[in-house]
């Protein structure tokens, strides 16, 4: 008897090979004890996927931090040549 799968396919691709194996096995179970461990099988694919999307999010915070950091180097470059054209422009009076 063949089982279908939980998760689809394209969702599976993105999981560690072990797991993917384990589910397999525990698909494979049968009795109340096969419910429990699908269950917390369940969780554990749930926290794998979470913590990519959170590890995601992070990633391109960070990405956008580094160029908000370029762009205030290069504000903060571009107001100190002013300032010191000023100051020349004040001395030279």
């Amino acid at each position: 008897m063949l089982q279908q799968s939980r998760f689809p396919e394209n969702d599976l691709e993105d999981m560690p090979r072990e797991l993917i194996e384990l589910g397999e096995q525990i698909a494979k179970l049968s009795g109340s004890r096969s419910a429990e461990l699908e269950e917390a099988y369940a969780k554990v694919v749930d926290s794998i996927r979470r913590r990519r999307r959170i590890l995601s999010l992070v990633q391109e915070a960070l990405s956008q931090l580094r160029l908000d950091i370029k762009y205030l180097m290069f504000d903060l470059e571009v107001t100190r040549r002013e300032r010191d054209e000023l100051r020349q422009q004040i001395s030279g009076e």
